[in-house]
């Protein structure tokens, strides 16, 4: 005997939180069956089992004989097409649900006639055998759902999901449920009403793509710059939040190559930008960048947008002076462990100077400051860093004003003296 149904296998000598078996999820074929054996009669043939064929094992996961092998039958919800058959040995709950009602019932008492140890010949056995493929519904791997109404609130996602959208369903927060999906490339929340992120979207270790287009970020969590996300996030869409900053530790999303900030409130990139070396293409419209920071010039872009952003007019000649004279300790220290790439952590240095060195500036130079420099802005050609580029304003320009730093009133001197010369020609 046959019934199609989802199955769940809980574990009871584990937690009340239950072990998941591989049935969980996904449709199964449940089947009262015998050994096979030609050899023997039907009268003689081995003793009834249980077993649960899924599209992954379809030679299937095979239980003890029934015979006084049942505890206990939950056969409440039976006319919604769920039951739950505990095993003593082994020690399981086989939770049953999407069946058809008449068919659980008719299995049901086909389980207990094995368990009172009926005859085998008045059972409708089947012989062990492998099933087909068409036979067991293949896992759920996608599911788009675009209306509140269609929302699950009473049961929980496919395991095997790998692509989630969960677009216009007015979510004021992610769902814990979703951060249960441990197989999820793509997860699409776009056009709902989300506040804040939650560090356990860093436990999606496959997570590939994140859409939160459309929603009410004021920040970007920075715990999930040192998550999994690190090595496994390749696409973030982040455009139309309130946005006006990223964490500094946004650059440790060094596999990302998409990234899309349009619409939002950004004042500036994060400082170590350049960090990002997989970065293919950049969308930052319509925000309130005033500049960019130094280490844009390090990106190797596919695609740049910067329209509409408030970008400042350059001025070489009006440098913001922050110099020091003589230099500190701390800025020599710091100068020279920077310049010789000396190891530092916050297990070696305290955490306040380890963030101070991770926000150090680079001269023209080649060589670092930490409190002590000159700051400048120039133009840069937006080309020089992306293959295409939007153009940053209706003039049809290219450019934008970039920041500069300077470890010296020699170096800026320098740098003057080659960009007048440059400007002559």
């Amino acid at each position: 005997m046959k019934l199609h149904c989802e199955v769940e296998l809980v574990n009871r000598h584990l937690p009340t939180f239950g072990l998941r078996g591989r049935g969980k999820g996904s449709r199964a074929v449940l089947s009262l069956c015998r050994p096979s054996d030609r050899a023997l009669s039907r009268s003689q043939a081995g003793p009834v089992q249980l077993v649960i064929y899924t599209l992954k094992d379809k030679t299937g996961s095979r239980y003890k004989q029934l015979k006084e092998n049942i505890e206990q039958f939950f056969t409440k919800f039976v006319e919604e097409g769920k039951a739950t058959v505990r095993l003593k040995e082994p020690a399981l709950d086989v939770c049953l649900s999407k069946a058809n009602s008449s068919n659980l019932k008719n299995f049901l008492a086909a389980v207990r006639l094995a368990h009172q140890g009926c005859a085998v010949e008045t059972l409708p056995l089947l012989t062990v055998a492998p099933l087909k493929t068409s036979e067991v519904e293949k896992p759920k791997t996608k599911m788009v759902i675009t209306s509140k109404k269609d929302y699950p609130l009473t049961k929980n996602f496919p395991y095997s999901l790998e692509h989630l959208q969960a677009s216009y369903c007015r979510l004021a927060r992610i769902d814990m449920r979703m951060l249960c999906l441990k197989k999820l490339k793509k997860l699409d929340l776009s056009h709902n009403h989300i506040k804040k992120l939650p560090a356990t979207i860093g436990d999606l270790a496959n997570l590939q793509e994140l859409n939160l287009n459309d929603n009410h970020l004021e920040t970007f969590n920075e715990m999930l710059c040192s998550s999994t996300l690190r090595k496994s996030l390749q696409s973030l869409d982040l455009s139309q939040n309130k946005i006006k900053a990223l964490p500094l530790q946004f650059c440790q999303l060094q596999e990302l190559i998409y990234l899309k900030l349009d619409d939002n409130e950004l004042i500036r990139f994060p400082f170590k930008i350049g960090q990002l070396s997989n970065l293919r293409f950049l969308s930052a419209a319509r925000n309130k960048l005033p500049f960019l920071p130094s280490d844009f010039k390090k990106l190797s872009l596919e695609y740049l947008d910067l329209f509409g952003n408030a970008f400042e007019q350059p001025n070489l000649l009006a440098p913001n002076i922050q110099l020091t004279v003589p230099l500190t300790l701390l800025e020599i220290s710091a100068r020279a462990i920077l310049d010789y790439r000396i190891p530092y952590a916050p297990h070696i240095v305290p955490f306040h100077l380890c963030r101070d060195l991770d926000t150090s500036k680079s001269c023209d130079c080649g060589k670092s400051c930490l409190n002590s420099f000159i700051q400048a802005t120039v133009t840069m050609n937006l080309h020089c860093v992306a293959h295409t580029v939007v153009l940053v304003d209706n003039m049809g320009g290219t450019e934008a004003p970039i920041l500069c730093y300077f470890c010296s009133l020699t170096c800026y001197s320098q740098f003057l003296d080659r960009s007048t010369k440059s400007n002559n020609r």
